[in-house]
């Protein structure tokens, strides 16, 4: 009798392959809301930016969300290797990236930029922009740290991108509704408040990262302001201000 062979058994889908690539939209249409108004339905290179800096840190900082979402799609077609080698592409990225969001900033200073609803003087606010640079390139670099272990890296990476999405929160009351410094934070921390929520639902804990990630992203973001209105913040802001 002729035997008929069957095809193999597909693994089954880890729910991992679903949710990042969600948050990773997540983040995108996040991004998407806070900037669309002024860069990307702007005309990207044709936008009305104040400043040429202020270009090159958009161009920068958009090359970051499609290597996101190159990486994401990799891992969810299992191709490790590729991911891990792009990863190094990734990593040079987000060092140019810490050098442009920091001259972006003092441009930013310079110009005596600080939002409308804010109620912080330009020295005050600088404070943010500095320190969501700083903390976005500690969790990167965590992140990279922990390469080697894929559960702790991404959860890590996802924290590094969800810090980044403070600047288009800020600009919602351009492209949305208003809202203040506070409903703003809401926002950023609901992104992490989901992340801790997938663990329990799958992992029936939150995962060490993930809470850790989490607890320095809502520590720092919420130290940003008073540490801002310090004497010695703000002759440093002073200083470079000129």
């Amino acid at each position: 009798m002729a035997t008929i062979a069957l095809p193999p058994r597909r693994g089954k889908l880890h729910p991992d392959r679903i949710f990042y690539p969600i948050m990773c939209l997540l983040v995108l249409v996040t991004i998407w809301l806070g900037f669309a108004k002024t860069y990307y339905a702007a005309g990207l290179v044709r936008a009305h930016l104040p400043s040429p800096v202020i270009h090159v840190h958009a161009v920068v900082f958009t090359l970051w969300l499609l290597t996101l979402v190159t990486q994401i799609s990799l891992v969810s077609a299992r191709k490790v290797k590729l991911h891990m080698a792009v990863g190094l592409w990734g990593f040079s990225l987000a060092i140019v990236m810490v050098i442009v969001g920091v001259a972006s900033g003092i441009n930013a200073l310079r110009r005596d930029m600080s939002p409308p609803l804010s109620g912080l003087s330009p020295l005050t606010f600088f404070a943010v922009p500095m320190f969501t640079i700083a903390l976005f390139a500690a969790m990167a670099a965590w992140s990279y740290s922990m390469r080697r272990r894929p559960d702790y890296h991404k959860r890590l990476m996802m924290a590094a991108n969800i810090v980044l999405l403070s600047p288009a929160i800020g600009r919602f009351p351009y492209t949305l509704t208003p809202m203040g410094p506070t409903v703003q934070n809401l926002i950023q921390f609901a992104f992490l408040a989901v992340m801790v929520g997938y663990d329990l639902v799958v992992l029936k804990k939150v995962h060490r990262a993930t809470w850790q990630g989490a607890l320095v992203v809502v520590v720092v973001t919420l130290a940003m302001v008073p540490i801002g209105m310090t004497p010695l913040w703000q002759h440093f802001a002073q200083w470079l201000h000129g």
